[in-house]
């Protein structure tokens, strides 16, 4: 998979992706990241990238050129399956996009600054807006870094065990049930006797039956979705 993300700062991104499993994504050869500095595509003086908004009103916005410059540079070279802008009125990041986004091939991210960018370049060029959480951040960088982190993971030949994102929170609309390792007993404190048992269809029943109790009790709202 291959994934370009455009921003005005680049190593805000440096080290999400060179530590853990990023860096053995890349390594392999499984994942592919470019981190492409706006600020080349301007044709302004200073490489300017940001503008006062039409209107009035206080804020700047990134401007159309420099943004669409880069989209329309790196479009010579590759074709997206998906244009991403990562903006706080987008739609909320969860494990089904994840996973959605880990079965396309090549992917472009587009993190805001300021006010956001100019609404043209969403009209006709972004097929795909994302928020991690109804909140404000200073940039879409590490909002960026969140969904390419969640993607990364699921790729084939990531994870030691590909098993594991199986069972993660979230993929079947639950939470992920207790986990233990050793030692069995700490300060009296026990790991549950089933764990032990080398039963594994108890085992998978226990672990079902915890990962309901724990999300009707934490998130019942994912209980109610399709």
């Amino acid at each position: 998979m291959r994934i370009d993300i455009i921003t005005v700062q680049p190593d805000l991104l440096e080290s999400p992706f060179s530590h853990s499993i990023m860096k053995r994504a890349r390594n392999k050869g499984l994942l592919e990241v470019n981190v492409h500095q706006l600020r080349d595509y301007s044709t302004l003086r200073n490489s300017q990238t940001d503008d006062y908004q039409f209107g009035g009103g206080a804020g700047m916005v990134m401007m159309i050129e420099p943004l669409v410059n880069a989209i329309e540079s790196l479009q010579k070279e590759v074709t997206y399956d998906e244009i991403i802008y990562m903006t706080p009125d987008g739609r909320t990041f969860d494990q089904k996009t994840a996973n959605r986004l880990s079965m396309k091939g090549n992917l472009l991210i587009i993190c805001g600054h300021y006010k956001g960018i100019d609404e043209r370049v969403r009209e006709h060029f972004v097929t795909m807006e994302i928020s991690i959480g109804d909140f404000v951040l200073s940039g879409g960088e590490l909002a960026a870094a969140v969904v390419v982190d969640a993607i990364g993971r699921l790729l084939p030949g990531v994870l030691n065990d590909e098993t594991s994102a199986l069972f993660d929170s979230f993929q079947d609309n639950m939470l992920a049930p207790p986990v233990y390792t050793r030692p069995e007993e700490f300060r009296g404190w026990k790991v549950p006797p089933v764990l032990m048992s080398g039963d594994h269809r108890k085992i998978d029943d226990w672990r079902h039956d915890e990962a309901l109790k724990r999300t009707k009790a934490r998130r019942p709202d994912l209980l109610d979705h399709d």
